[in-house]
């Protein structure tokens, strides 16, 4: 290529003479061909007088020549006529033809490559007759000159013969690794996944799988590095020590294969009984696959040892969560029990490490499993002191919403509140200081602390006042709202028992909550108010408590204990797993969801009080009726039906009957989940059939007795059925 460049670049070279004497340049396209003539010419060349190019011969070719060297079937002759030195190998079956090696210019160079043919290729063409072929005599001199550290076993295993492995001298150096990397034939043939070799040199050579290279890494190591799998499941039907080794950066074989997400590897390596619990540079293997963000390899260590997800690195203290950079791998280790306030060496939570590096998703993730947004942490900084020297206002908002006090101080008498005021850019300063006048943050100097210096306040360009400001009070403009909050302060616990006895009650206290979908959070906000002013769960608050929607979903857990700080995370959580893509959406997630919030065979008549009602639509009559899911026995109700009765409906259920997953369920707007096509939900219970006769006729829609639970659905109508006025058509 530079003879080329150099060529197109010689002016005397491509002159011509012109009509006028000038000189004038050839036609590109005529450059370019001459330019690859060139090439192509080179590289026959070289070919051709490349030294080392083996060549069938015959040897009666060489009766004129005189015999240097001989050893076994190789000998050196001096090509008195060519004036060189020429290696001849004879055919050990056809003694008259052979194969000439090399032809060398001069004498000294030829004996030393002859002494070292002479070593390397007797066990080769004594063992197999593949080898006596021009295309692998020449692999194999090309592999004894590269590698002159090589023993015959690393040459057999590079050339891939089996039948060499089963000559004496490549037995015996099996196990050697008196090479540049000190890797055993082994090693390579793990590298080069060549199962087959490696069954000859386990089985016929007895190589040994604990040896370490130079860098201590053995076999195991290299077939994690390969990507044969096979090799590996060779390699574990044998206990070996190697197994668990740890090279000189600090990593067992599972370490390795967690650190390049090679699942199959990983799931290899443990049914080979591989250890998930020996320490390595950076902690144990789960920490290595969080910390590449593997999810498959951490799930498969978890599922063999559920313990690792408790487990500390040795650097930190921390544990596998601290180690999380993406929101689904946090929830993949909340889900199966990780502690998400597990603390490290240095006291800070996962929540902390995720503030600290503007991780956003994670920090969600974390805060919606429960994360304490208070915690403090390394210098008494809770997540919000650190989100505020971020200065990453979204984050600041999401601890807010969580709960995080914006005037908690640090080790340092520091408030959120006061470090934003201090170091906040320009940009997002206005911003970050409205919102915390509206919340009524105390964004001022501590008292405790003393006032900074003239040269500190220059550099930090301060503009607060040092007296510490009250927060504005509550704003109760809402009646109804001041009724809760004075009633929710004067109640105590003890009259909120006795007040629940039958002959002492004078009134109930009614919670209704609405529908609405997203609404849901605002309600669990107002919630979360009334308990902090009151001091007292909302369980304990009310007598009665009625919800649609997503109203009757927070009414069951209300029902159910849960807090109202649990069920905003919930409702996160909901948002990931439920809601995904358009409308409809699928209702396999949500009943999955429910079942694991409220458990599946739980039923709402397992807790008596407060008292629960749910509402429902039966939508197999037309006007549609209302029906109320409850734990409670309603008092009999004999009324005569609105509409003749032309078809039997299944009776009515009893508040004992469906589990409290499928309230939930019918509560909601069922129609935002089902598919387009969809007749029902997915029950096993079939639609009664339709009667004959003009469709939508009230006479034809059956008495007003109830329908089982799993068919009061809002909205719904039975298949074929056409909307009708007082039919819900859309989501309530």
């Amino acid at each position: 290529m530079g003879d080329r460049a150099q060529l197109t670049r010689d002016p005397v070279f491509f002159q011509t003479e012109g009509a006028g004497g000038g000189a004038q340049p050839p036609a590109p396209r005529k450059m370019q061909f001459f330019g690859r003539l060139v090439n192509t010419l080179s590289s026959v060349t070289n070919l051709f007088s490349n030294p080392f190019r083996v060549k069938e011969v015959a040897v009666a070719d060489y009766t004129s020549s005189s015999r240097v060297q001989e050893e076994g079937q190789l000998i050196l002759f001096q090509n008195i006529p060519n004036r060189t030195w020429d290696c001849i190998l004879v055919n050990p079956r056809n003694s008259q033809s052979g194969f000439r090696l090399f032809q060398l210019e001069t004498e000294a160079d030829a004996l030393v490559n002859f002494q070292h043919y002479s070593l390397q290729l007797p066990p080769f063409y004594e063992s197999s007759g593949h080898v006596l072929h021009v295309e692998v005599l020449q692999q194999l001199t090309d592999l004894i000159r590269n590698h002159p550290s090589w023993s015959v076993a690393h040459l057999a295993v590079e050339l891939g013969i089996r039948e060499c492995f089963h000559h004496s001298r490549i037995i015996s150096c099996a196990n050697n690794r008196e090479n540049e990397e000190g890797c055993t034939p082994l090693h390579l043939a793990c590298r080069k996944g060549d199962g087959e070799i490696l069954v000859e040199l386990v089985q016929y050579c007895h190589a040994q799988m604990d040896v370490t290279d130079n860098n201590g890494e053995t076999a195991f190591h290299y077939a994690v590095q390969g990507d044969n799998a096979q090799v590996l499941q060779l390699l574990g039907k044998n206990a070996s020590a190697g197994l668990n080794r740890v090279n000189n950066q600090g990593q067992t074989p599972l370490h390795l294969a967690c650190q390049m997400g090679k699942q199959e590897m990983v799931r290899l390596l443990l049914l080979c009984n591989a250890r998930c619990n020996v320490m390595g540079s950076t902690g144990y293997p789960i920490h290595t696959a969080m910390k590449f963000s593997h999810k498959g390899c951490a799930e498969m260590i978890i599922s063999m040892d559920s313990n690792q997800i408790h487990s500390k690195d040795p650097r930190y203290g921390a544990s596998p969560l601290h180690w999380a950079k993406t929101a689904e791998m946090a929830r993949m280790l909340l889900k199966r029990g990780c502690d998400v306030n597990s603390t490290s060496s240095t006291g800070n939570t996962a929540l902390h490490v995720a503030v600290m590096r503007n991780r956003f998703d994670c920090v969600m993730a974390l805060l919606t499993y429960g994360a304490n947004a208070d915690a403090r942490g390394e210098h008494g900084n809770t997540p919000l002191h650190l989100a505020m020297s971020k200065d990453n206002v979204e984050m600041i908002k999401a601890l807010i919403v969580f709960g995080a006090e914006v005037d908690t101080p640090n080790d340092s008498g520091e408030t959120p509140a006061f470090i934003a005021s201090k170091i906040s850019k320009l940009v997002t300063r206005k911003t970050l200081l409205t919102l915390l006048r509206t919340i009524g943050a105390n964004y001022s100097l501590p008292l405790t602390q003393e006032a900074p210096s003239e040269q500190s306040s220059t550099t930090t360009h301060h503009s607060f006042s040092l007296e510490r400001s009250q927060p504005p009070p509550i704003s109760l403009n809402n009646l109804e709202l001041q009724d809760i909050v004075h009633i929710s302060r004067s109640r105590k616990p003890a009259f909120i028992l006795s007040s629940m006895r039958d002959e002492k009650r004078t009134h109930d206290h009614l919670l209704c909550l609405d529908g609405g979908g997203v609404k849901g959070l605002v309600i669990i906000q107002l919630l979360i108010a009334i308990e902090k002013a009151s001091g007292v769960a909302t369980k304990d608050l009310f007598d009665w408590v009625a919800g649609t929607s997503t109203g009757g979903i927070l009414a069951l857990a209300i029902l159910h204990s849960k807090s109202m700080a649990y069920m905003r995370g919930v409702y996160f959580r909901m948002k990931d797993e439920v809601f995904r893509g358009s409308r409809p959406y699928e209702s396999g997630p949500l009943e999955e969801f429910l079942k694991r919030e409220f458990g599946e065979h739980t039923k709402m008549t397992d807790v008596k009080k407060p008292k629960v009602m749910l509402t429902g639509t039966l939508s197999d009559r037309q006007p549609a009726e209302l029906h109320l899911f409850r734990n409670y026995d309603a008092p009999e109700s004999v009324r005569e039906p609105r509409f003749s009765q032309n078809i039997n409906l299944k009776p009515p259920t009893q508040p004992s009957d469906p589990q409290t997953h499928t309230h939930t369920e019918l509560c909601s707007a069922w129609v935002s989940y089902q598919s387009p096509g969809a007749t029902g939900p997915p029950s096993s219970l079939t639609p009664p059939p339709r009667a004959a006769g003009v469709a939508g006729c009230p006479e034809q829609w059956g008495s007003p007795h109830l329908l089982p639970a799993q068919w009061a659905l809002p909205g719904r109508r039975t298949a074929g059925q056409q909307p009708h006025a007082g039919c819900h058509d859309r989501d309530p």
